[in-house]
């Protein structure tokens, strides 16, 4: 058997808040940009990394751009920002699943990334990001699209699937919507309301932001929290949220963003049709002073000839 290629073990290094500009000292913890205080895991994960060939470009590429472990600690830290919360005098803390240790594998493979769990333990997780993929990104948002499919990855390493049985699309769609949160969007995703719903990735994230907008921040959290709650099932998992159904959110979803196409698109016409409105004003203007100016020439003529004809009498 080939030698097993080593594993360089990073500690998940504590995060640091930013020193405060207030007079007063800042405690030592962790908060969110609104002040909220940053979920933690039970315990810090370990970090590992596996290398398959450190001359390829792909890795070489990676290594150069993001910078090992403290990427890892921010993508952690953002994951568990998006889909957990911290105890409050009215709510208690989300549940944060124990995971003990996530790998990122460098190695040339099809596709762009996958994670997965070790057979040994299920708490112990592996990143797989394919450096032919890396090598090929534009390098103008290489370092964009890295952190992006990065941060997608690692909310599997950090979210409840309803032991197993939640749709893979909405699997799929919360890492998208954490990787949208996060502002690592890539230029060709949009809004679409076609298909189903479940379909996945940016398709099913855009929906879920339209729930989070539409009813308000902790909503996909809480869509989040309610699959660690035993097996899936869509009517009573929804209803229960929502009062009604996935599919009849997913039509409504669908109205809103005709709706917003619309009002885009009569804005649009609107602005065409006052441009066309000034160009007609200008040359109506233009004309007039024309018109203006050759009855004064015509008048000067006249008045000129008036006075031959004087002067010869």
């Amino acid at each position: 058997m080939p030698p097993t290629p080593p594993y360089f073990q990073l500690p998940m290094t504590p995060a640091v808040p930013k020193p405060s500009s207030a007079s007063h000292p800042t405690p030592n913890t962790t908060t969110t940009a609104d002040q909220r205080p940053l979920p933690q895991p039970a315990r810090k994960p370990l970090l590992r990394l596996q290398l398959h060939d450190l001359s390829s470009p792909g890795a070489a590429s990676f290594l150069s751009l993001l910078a090992l472990p403290s990427c890892l600690d921010e993508c952690i830290a953002g994951v568990l920002q998006h889909l957990y919360s911290t105890s409050t005098s009215t709510t208690p803390a989300s549940h944060i699943p124990p995971t003990r240790s996530v790998s990122l594998v460098l190695r040339s493979m099809p596709g762009v990334a996958f994670t997965r769990s070790l057979d040994l333990d299920a708490d112990h997780k592996e990143i797989h990001l394919s450096t032919d993929y890396v090598s090929h990104i534009p390098e103008s948002r290489r370092r964009d699209e890295l952190l992006g499919v990065l941060r997608h990855e690692m909310v599997h390493c950090w979210q409840w699937n309803a032991c197993g049985s939640a749709p893979g699309g909405l699997v799929e769609g919360i890492a998208d919507w954490v990787r949208l949160r996060s502002g690592f969007v890539p230029p060709h995703w949009k809004r679409e309301a076609d298909g189903d719903w479940d379909a996945g990735y940016q398709h099913t994230g855009y929906f879920l932001e339209y729930l989070e907008e539409r009813f308000g921040e902790g909503t996909v959290r809480g869509i989040n929290e309610g699959l660690r709650e035993g097996k899936y099932e869509e009517e009573a998992f929804w209803g229960r949220r929502f009062g009604c159904g996935v599919k009849e959110l997913w039509a409504e979803y669908g109205k809103s963003l005709k709706r917003r196409e619309d009002k885009e698109g009569g804005e649009e016409k609107e602005g065409g049709q006052d441009k066309e409105g000034g160009n007609e004003k200008d040359e109506y203007t233009k004309g007039k002073g024309e018109e203006k100016e050759g009855t004064k020439k015509e008048d000067r003529a006249t008045q000129e000839a008036e006075k031959q004809d004087e002067s010869s009498q």
